[in-house]
């Protein structure tokens, strides 16, 4: 299903997402997909419904940077992928890769997640 169009008056979501390996990061930036666990499939789906915008950005686990971001541009379907060849992932969807530059996370480090005790994002 296609975004709607920006709805003014309506929050911008951010999201952090985790991947295990740059293979699966190479692949959403080549192809313009990615997909999750089923457990974030339902928080990502809410707030594309209910944001004007939703910004995803990648991290790989360890590898204390970020390799860029990307707006969501479609829900998560029911579709799923060969792509990332593990199990355990869920519907397919469409991004939009804004950046693609691997970030130290210090430059980031001016950056507190509210909802996280204040955490530094990273």
């Amino acid at each position: 299903s296609k975004s709607p169009s920006p709805r003014q008056n309506m929050p911008v979501r951010y999201f952090i997402m985790k991947s295990s390996n740059s293979q699966n990061i190479e692949i959403s930036q080549q192809k313009g997909i990615w997909s999750t666990t089923p457990s974030n499939e339902r928080k990502l789906n809410g707030a594309f419904w209910g944001s004007s915008m939703v910004y995803l950005v990648f991290s790989v686990q360890g590898s204390g940077h970020f390799q860029g971001f990307a707006r969501m541009c479609s829900s998560i379907g029911r579709e799923k992928s060969q792509d990332w060849g593990s199990t355990g992932f869920g519907g397919v969807f469409k991004v939009e890769w804004i950046r693609k530059e691997s970030i130290p996370f210090q430059f980031a480090h001016h950056l507190l997640n509210p909802w996280n005790d204040n955490r530094k994002v990273q």
